[in-house]
């Protein structure tokens, strides 16, 4: 196996917080109890998914304000919150709320884009003004303003007994550096730098420049290549250059302690996503990225291989969607007993 060129100094996790739409408390128990054990593990991070009208995590926020009672030492990050389900203001107050009662340790991550299925969703969302939502990254920059304190209203003083602010209160000092935009595409990496965000990269890119040599040929691209060059994208247009951060969740499983039929799950989930890593998908040209399944040796080798995870030094790996609580648990220890430091990554303690 070959020696890493940078230990990896940050490890955390993602989870998508599946739960049963007839009875959906012990899905949220499930990721809460996922989360403490993060902690205890010694993880760096532990990131939620967003999703609306799906049986997973709609309120990513309100369940790290629960999680932010539960633990008091990992940070606890959204990845990531679509803006066009939110009024930015609105999301401000939420977060730094959040943040305050964490301690400082929220970590938001962001993207833009008409919320999916909009077509279905938009007379229930904005029944007044779908056509005249702004779905671009002016939504961020919107919502970054606040987050660092920019006025928001003309007004600000005392009105009879009630005090106004002209700025979103609460504020959380520092919230503001630990925004991240989730971005796949060589705009979004340049535009985050240009914003001075943190950028995560996940296990789906754009296929949107053919790698160097090819022939215009689908064969020819290369995920890690492509993500490689959106993080020296990002790099080159951020005020803190190589020291700009970057956070990568590819999908890793760890079998080390896992039963035999565990590991035959795991290898058949991996199987069956598989063809979509061969081409870019769809009119977006996504390409996936495979899920990496075997023993944490198996699976360091192959980062170690991989060109853009040889740009980090944290990462936060996405659990797969549809397991069990239990195989959660055997993961999540494999990743930090074991495939944590064969990266070279330490166990945060206390």
């Amino acid at each position: 196996m070959p020696d890493p060129s940078t230990p990896l100094r940050r490890l955390g996790f993602l989870t998508i917080g599946l739960f049963d739409g007839a009875d959906p408390a012990p899905g949220h128990e499930s990721t809460l109890r996922v989360i403490e054990l993060g902690e205890q593990l010694g993880f760096d991070s532990a990131w939620v998914r967003h999703r609306h009208l799906q049986y997973g995590i709609s309120s990513p926020v309100a369940v790290l304000a629960a999680a932010s009672q539960r633990t008091r030492r990992i940070e606890l990050g959204t990845a990531v919150i679509p803006l066009g389900w939110e009024n930015p203001l609105r999301l401000a107050e939420d977060l730094a709320t959040v943040d305050l009662l964490s301690g400082g340790r929220l970590n938001p991550g962001l993207s833009v884009g008409p919320p999916m299925r909009y077509d279905e969703v938009r007379e229930a969302l904005y029944p007044d003004s779908a056509d005249l939502e702004d779905f671009t990254y002016g939504r961020v920059e919107r919502l970054l303003a606040m987050v660092r304190g920019e006025p928001v209203s003309p007004f600000r003083g005392t009105v009879g007994i009630e005090e106004f602010s002209d700025r979103v209160q609460p504020h959380a000092a520092g919230l503001a550096d630990r925004l991240w935009y989730g971005g796949a595409s060589l705009r979004s990496a340049q535009w985050a730098g240009e914003h001075r965000m943190n950028l995560l990269v996940s296990s789906v890119v754009k296929a949107e420049e053919q790698p160097a040599g090819g022939e215009g040929e689908d064969e020819a691209w290369d995920f890690a290549e492509i993500q490689r060059s959106h993080v020296r994208r990002f790099r080159e247009h951020h005020p803190d250059g190589a020291a700009a951060r970057v956070s990568q969740g590819l999908v890793v499983v760890p079998t080390d302690t896992a039963s035999r039929d565990q590991r035959a799950r795991y290898e058949a989930y991996a199987a069956s996503r598989l063809p979509r890593t061969a081409t870019p998908q769809g009119p977006g040209r996504l390409l996936f990225a495979p899920d990496l399944v075997g023993t944490s040796e198996q699976i360091a080798e192959r980062l170690h291989a991989h060109a853009a995870f040889r740009e980090v030094d944290e990462v936060a790996f996405a659990l797969p969607f549809s397991f069990e609580h239990d195989d959660y648990v055997q993961i999540l220890t494999d990743i930090a007993t074991r495939l944590g430091p064969a990266l070279g990554w330490r166990p945060a303690s206390g």
